[in-house]
């Protein structure tokens, strides 16, 4: 009785406030914490349409679903909304106006410990962070959109942010201009459907092993996918373009093994793919059924262990299909199937592969592989033409950097990057 007394008190307080919102324009908004401390565990809050004041921390399960009639504001102060508690759903709200701290990671919506959350279908704008979880598992967070404060991308914070956080679904969410998607010491995630644009690494891994990166749509960022020590990440289906800073690769892998990249679009970016060799010969790294296309260096890899196996990816118009780092010894890598623009055989007995193997030799191309910083002038005339006349008439005997023995002659079916 006294429980259901005091929750009755709440509303009546909250409602009251709310009518002098609506009677005052220049009266604050009233606090929604009240609202949230007289809601039963497991209940549902159903507010009346308008502006609420936060901060406010969740402490128990609860739903708050906005209609998108409710917008919380933070007054610039802190995180938004905070949940300490499993069973949370936050629906179709405003969240807006956080504090402006890196140090404190002012967010949206703060998630510590709590699992089994959903967060979908709310916008989330003026923020610094928008969602972070810490030590938060098995949580939903799902069509939202989100934007980041108009800074630096640099300044800004991480449209999504996990740390420590495992089996999570991130799906369906719209980021535009934050600073990345940002996955550290996260294990068994999955990122499905989600759109990045005007940012800067749309999604930056570090010792996040077993993640799902499946049919993203990754554009105008600095960079598309980076990841670091992260093993068994299976990226497929999504589309990266127009990564083309002087940095920005469609996707970079380092220290990274065990990992498949399947049918993938990467267009119009400085490289396509890099990577170094995985730490051990078993973990391969499989990059199949790609269409690489438009971007100024198709694939580039680096270290003598190789370990990369390069299976019917389509080569399209790359000003290089690809670059390999493998000193003065035998191409560690495996190339076979894969379509080359560039590929001068013939196919004369119409099976779709190339009679002869196709072969890319370094000619000029050695100065800027072994001299990083002549990288700038390599589209320069001077260096065309140096090019030309190595190919001409070498000086030295040139470098084979790769051999596909079976090429094929026209595009396959596969491997567009298209769901």
């Amino acid at each position: 009785m006294l429980a259901a007394f005091a929750a009755s008190l709440g509303i009546l307080v909250g409602l009251v406030l709310a009518a002098a919102e609506r009677t005052g324009s220049d009266a604050p908004a009233p606090s929604l914490q009240p609202w949230i401390d007289a809601t039963p565990s497991g209940g549902i809050l159903q507010l009346p349409a308008g502006t609420y004041s936060g901060p406010v921390l969740i402490s128990r399960p609860l739903l708050i679903d906005g209609r998108g009639e409710i917008t919380i504001d933070g007054g610039g102060k802190g995180t938004v909304v905070t949940v300490r508690a499993s069973g949370v759903v936050l629906r179709r709200l405003h969240l807006r106006n956080s504090g402006d701290s890196h140090d404190r990671i002012d967010s949206a919506v703060l998630i510590e410990g709590g699992q089994h959350n959903v967060i979908e279908d709310n916008r989330i704008d003026e923020v610094l962070f928008g969602i972070t979880l810490q030590r938060a598992n098995d949580n939903r967070i799902a069509g939202n959109h989100i934007r980041s404060l108009p800074l630096a991308p640099a300044d800004r914070g991480d449209g999504i942010r996990l740390w420590y956080s495992m089996g999570n679904r991130i799906e369906r969410n719209e980021l535009h201009g934050v600073r990345d998607i940002t996955v550290s010491n996260s294990l068994r995630n999955r990122f499905v459907g989600n759109s990045v644009r005007d940012s800067r690494r749309a999604m930056n891994l570090l010792f996040a092993h077993r993640t799902l990166i499946e049919a993203n749509h990754l554009r105008d960022n600095s960079s598309g996918i980076t990841a670091l020590n992260s093993d068994g990440l299976i990226i497929r289906r999504n589309h990266i373009l127009h990564a083309i800073d002087a940095s920005g690769a469609g996707v970079a892998l380092k220290e990274s093994g065990t990992t498949l990249l399947h049918d993938n679009e990467i267009i119009h970016c400085a490289v396509g793919i890099l990577s170094d060799s995985p730490r051990h010969a078993i973990n391969r790294m499989a990059v199949i059924d790609n269409r690489i296309a438009h971007n100024i260096t198709g694939i580039s890899f680096h270290g003598e262990r190789g370990g990369h196996l390069v299976l019917r990816n389509r080569f399209e118009h790359n000003l290089w299909s690809a670059l390999v780092g493998a000193g003065d010894g035998d191409d560690a890598n495996v190339w076979w199937g894969n379509y080359w623009d560039g590929y001068q055989g013939f196919d004369l007995d119409d099976d779709g592969i190339g009679d002869t193997p196709h072969e890319l030799w370094a000619h000029a191309d050695r100065i800027w592989m072994e001299t990083p910083m002549a990288t700038f002038f390599r589209n320069s005339p001077v260096l065309e033409m140096l090019d030309f006349l190595e190919r001409l008439a070498p000086f030295a005997p040139p470098t084979l950097l790769l051999r596909d023995s079976e090429p094929l002659v026209r595009q396959p079916v596969g491997g567009s990057g298209r769901s």
